[in-house]
């Protein structure tokens, strides 16, 4: 039986729930994996729950001197001074594991070698996903494939906003106040921009495309666009449709090496798999060489789910799994040319009011066939608006700067009021 004494750095949300899972769960680790794991310090300026008085520290050089540590969890979110206190703790020769996505996305070289300086482990299974065991699933299960395609909702807070809108009605902004007012659930923050904004995603999809696509993608090549103006009438229209809005984080690897990177919402067919996704579950739809298409599900957020994607860390690093299972390639070996596609295809859904008038729609569409764009399906709504009209685009499979040049001339002519919605497609 090992006996490993850990020390958390944190104590919000997710520090708690490690914390509790470790107090809960210690005697059926102990039992099935021969580890007895113990909290020895929390290093946090404030307490979620009781913690012994002899357990809170204040410093991180205690957590480093102290030969009684061997692992170190770091959920105290941010990049400073997160970044500091783990390579502090990996240059004393501590194994560190962080659920820190913000950090770990723009950071990787650098904990990564500190790490490897050191020669010690650097595990953040809980930074992509939640609870969903993702990434070890990638370097672990999947060796055997060349990861083609990552599509995922990897957002709980979006979609629960969104959920929550689609089914009950509501719109943007009651959903993200439900949404705030529920942060005990553990998935919604006071300040939401990164995740409503898009940030979030992108900074789990950089991680999760580096480890699937075996190269290091950085947020640099990311488009990022949110869901703030996705509103009530767009979402009944998709469903007439037959699809729904989701923030989807797609990532796409040719057999060129040409990477795509995106995070937006996105309109899929209720046959998508993802689109029964609900309320703050997370899930991912992989396309692999061999495995072909590989769906994982599960709760993306929340002080369990996470914490057992951290404490699952733990245990791998307690068991000697080996440092391995964090690079996203070996370094022994020269890293994959890349290029970035910025002009990818996909479907699109445009929204738009004009005056109420004949040839108004036919010019719409003669300046869309101009660009090269197909149109799927023309509807015209009534948009409430004395004298004006909205008319819904569904554009066939086109490049993104061909309908952006299309949206500039539209915009441009006479009897357009507004493109208000442009929302792209994924079958």
């Amino acid at each position: 039986m090992k006996d490993i004494k850990v020390a958390i750095m944190g104590m919000g949300t997710i520090g708690s729930g490690v914390y509790k899972v470790i107090e809960t769960e210690g005697a059926q680790i102990a039992r099935n994996e021969g580890v007895n794991l113990s909290v020895k310090y929390v290093l946090a300026k404030s307490y979620s729950i009781p913690i012994p008085d002899e357990k809170k520290i204040s410093t991180v050089e205690e957590i480093a001197n102290d030969p009684e540590i061997s692992i170190v969890v770091e959920v105290m979110g941010g990049k400073e001074p997160a970044c500091t206190f783990i390579k502090t703790c990996l240059k004393a020769g501590k194994t560190v594991v962080s659920a820190n996505k913000d950090l770990i996305s723009q950071k990787w070289e650098e904990l990564e070698s500190a790490a490897r300086e050191a020669g010690t482990n650097f595990y953040f299974e809980a930074s992509v996903g939640g609870g969903i065991p993702i990434l070890r699933a990638v370097n672990e299960c999947l060796q055997a494939n060349t990861m083609q395609s990552i599509m995922g909702i990897i957002n709980g807070t979006t979609n629960y906003i969104l959920s929550k809108m689609s089914e009950e009605g509501m719109d943007y902004a009651d959903a993200l106040k439900q949404a705030q007012e529920a942060q005990e659930l553990g998935f919604a923050e006071a300040n939401p921009t990164s995740d409503v904004d898009g940030f979030d995603a992108m900074y789990k999809l950089s991680i999760l495309s580096s480890m699937a696509f075996k190269r290091r993608l950085t947020i640099d090549h990311i488009y990022r666009e949110g869901i703030r103006d996705i509103t009530a009438k767009d979402i009944a229209y998709a469903k007439e449709l037959g699809m729904c809005i989701k923030l989807l984080a797609i990532g796409k690897l040719s057999d060129s090496g040409e990477v795509e990177l995106r995070v937006h919402p996105t309109m899929i067919p209720y046959s998508n798999p993802l689109a029964s996704v609900k309320g703050s579950f997370n899930a991912i739809l992989m396309h692999g060489s061999a495995i072909d298409d590989v769906m994982f599900y599960g709760r993306g957020a929340g002080d369990l789910p996470t914490a057992s994607a951290i404490v699952s860390d733990i245990i791998c690093a307690a068991k000697g799994s080996g440092y391995r299972y964090m690079r996203f390639f070996d370094n022994d070996v020269e890293p994959l040319p890349t290029t970035y596609n910025t002009d990818w295809e996909c479907g699109c859904y445009l929204r738009v009011k004009v005056v109420d008038k004949p040839g108004i729609m036919a010019k719409i569409c003669d300046i869309i066939g101009t660009k090269g764009v197909n149109i799927a399906s023309v509807i015209q709504k009534d948009c409430g608006s004395e004298g004006e009209t909205d008319v819904v685009f569904v554009l066939k499979e086109a490049r993104e700067s061909a309908v952006s040049e299309a949206i500039k001339e539209i915009e441009a002519a006479d009897g357009i009021i507004k493109v208000v919605s442009r929302i792209r497609i994924e079958e």
